[in-house]
C-alpha cells in the first residue's frame, strides 16, 4: 500500500502580524512590566498599564495568542509572565531605534536616568551596569571572542536567528575558575537556552551579556545583595557592598555610573 506523506511546509515569518501586537502602548506597558522575567497578577499589570482590569484583561488574551506570555494558575489567581527572553530581544530592538519619549515629570526623567544606570533586560543586567560587566570580563579575560562593541554594519543580516550569538563570545578555563569560585557554576546552567549570549543594549549602544551565563551571574549578585531590585519594574540599585565587591572581583571601573558623553 503507498501511502501519501505530506512534507513539512516551511512558511515566511508573519512580521505585520507579530509587530501589530505591539502596535499599542498599553500592551507595550504590560511586557515592559513583565520585562524582569518575574510573574505579575492582571491587576498589578493594570496598575503599570494604567488602565481598567477589564482593559488589561483584553490585552493579556491578545498577547497570549500571540504567544508572547504565558499565565500560571494558582488556586483563584492568575499570574503572567514573558514567554522567554527573545520577546525581551524584541523590546530592547525596538528600544534601539524608537524616538526618545517626552519626560512631562520629575518623576518620569528620574525612572529613566535609572534604567540607563542599571535595569535588568529578563533575568540579566543591562544599562550601564550590565555593559560595564561586559567589559570587564572580557578585560579579565573571563570571556573571549569580542569586544563588547556593537557595529551596525558587521550585523550577520543574512542570518537573523544569530542574533546574539554572532560574535564568538566564549567562557575560558581562567573565566570558568573565576566564577566558580564566586558561586556561580558554568556547568551547572540551564541547557534550554544558550550558555552565553549577548544583547545589543539599547541605552548604550554596546553588548551586554545574556544566556544562561548572564542570568545565572545576576542571580548571584542579587543573591550577594550586591544589587537590590528598585521600586519601579526594571529598576536595579547597586549596594555599597556590590560597588566595592564588582570593583575587586571583575575589575568594573568605580566611575562606571557616569554617562559616556
Amino acid at each position: 500500500m503507498q501511502t501519501n506523506t505530506v512534507a513539512p511546509q516551511e512558511h515566511e515569518a508573519d512580521v505585520a502580524r507579530a509587530a501589530a501586537v505591539f502596535g499599542d502602548a498599553s500592551r507595550v506597558r504590560v511586557l515592559l512590566a513583565l520585562g524582569d522575567g518575574r510573574r505579575l497578577s492582571a491587576s498589578v499589570l493594570a496598575a503599570e498599564a494604567g488602565v481598567s482590569p477589564s482593559t488589561a484583561s483584553a490585552h493579556l488574551a491578545r498577547l497570549l495568542e500571540a504567544g508572547l506570555v504565558t499565565v500560571e494558575t494558582h488556586g483563584r489567581h492568575r499570574y503572567y509572565r514573558l514567554s522567554g527572553p527573545e520577546v525581551s530581544d524584541v523590546l530592547e530592538a525596538l528600544a534601539r531605534v524608537a524616538p526618545p519619549k517626552a519626560v512631562r515629570s520629575l518623576r518620569e526623567g528620574t525612572r529613566a536616568a535609572q534604567l540607563r544606570r542599571c535595569r535588568t533586560c529578563y533575568d540579566h543586567l543591562a544599562g550601564r551596569l550590565g555593559v560595564a560587566l561586559m567589559d570587564a570580563l572580557l578585560a579579565k579575560g573571563i570571556l573571549t571572542g569580542g569586544d563588547g562593541r556593537y557595529r551596525e554594519e558587521a550585523a550577520d543580516r543574512d542570518r537573523p536567528s544569530a542574533y546574539g550569538r554572532d560574535v564568538p563570545y566564549e567562557l575560558t578555563e581562567h573565566g570558568r575558575e573565576i566564577l566558580t569560585e564566586f558561586g556561580v557554576d558554568p556547568d551547572d546552567l540551564p541547557r534550554r537556552r544558550p550558555a552565553i549570549r549577548y544583547c545589543v543594549d539599547w541605552s548604550e549602544q554596546r553588548h551586554h551579556l545574556s544566556g544562561g551565563l548572564g542570568a545565572a551571574l545576576t542571580g548571584r549578585l542579587f543573591a550577594l545583595d550586591w544589587i537590590r531590585r528598585g521600586d519601579a519594574r526594571r529598576v536595579v540599585r547597586v549596594t555599597d557592598e556590590g560597588r566595592a565587591g564588582m570593583v575587586a572581583t571583575f575589575g568594573i571601573p568605580e566611575d562606571w555610573d557616569v554617562p559616556v558623553a
